[in-house]
């Protein structure tokens, strides 16, 4: 029995050119960057068939060449090793207005110094991110581990055997890295004016940075 190349043969016939859909609610409805393998597997549970990789690449790259007209504001783009919906840069400016203006938290300067530390000597421990630092980093390390920004790696074989620390997959993704490559390079920086970019409006009391070790 030959069924078209666009069909396949499950439950019910399934058109190829649906999955496309199927992808396009997945991307929108996740929470973090949807990977491949979760597609899979989701659509698996759906029509009791497992898509080749190449057939969901080809699904998503299809939905990247939809996004990119003029008439969407949103785009599909790879990030942290999956895909999510992210607003074009045309609007870059007035999402982050909006997000000032409804959002009271930030990650303080010391929390960023302490983050920039980790992503670019990972894995490090505490003692050596206090001694770039020179001063204490409990707290940060604490508020970063809490937010999912960064991970605990593992232990050092030095004495005492001291915690590691590292980026997680949360920090690609509220970074908008693909990933750690796209990280700028220290050549990249120029002094005095360059700084690793504007303070972050996710999780720390704006009236609480005060406090925070200097």
């Amino acid at each position: 029995m030959s069924i078209a190349p666009n069909l396949y043969l499950c439950p019910k016939y399934f058109a190829l050119d649906k999955l496309q859909q199927h992808i396009e609610s997945l991307i929108f409805a996740s929470d973090h960057p949807i990977t491949i393998e979760e597609i899979q597997d989701c659509m698996e549970a759906v029509v009791e068939i497992k898509f080749a990789e190449e057939e969901i690449k080809e699904a998503i790259d299809a939905l990247m060449a939809k996004y990119q007209d003029d008439t969407f504001a949103l785009e599909v783009v790879p990030i942290a090793n999956g895909y999510q919906f992210l607003s074009k840069g045309a609007f870059h400016n007035t999402v982050g207005i909006f997000l000032k203006q409804t959002t009271k938290k930030r990650l303080s300067r010391a929390a960023l110094e302490t983050l920039s530390i980790i992503a670019y000597k990972q894995p490090v421990t505490k003692s050596e991110l206090e001694g770039i630092r020179g001063v204490s980093c409990d707290y940060s390390i604490q508020k970063l581990l809490e937010k999912e920004l960064v991970s605990i790696l593992g232990r050092s074989d030095g004495p005492g055997r001291p915690l590691l620390y590292g980026t997680s997959e949360k920090f690609m993704d509220y970074f908008g890295l693909r990933d750690m490559r796209d990280l700028p390079k220290p050549k990249d920086f120029k002094m005095p004016d360059s700084e690793i970019g504007e303070q972050a409006p996710i999780e720390e009391d704006v009236a609480q940075e005060n406090q925070e070790e200097e």
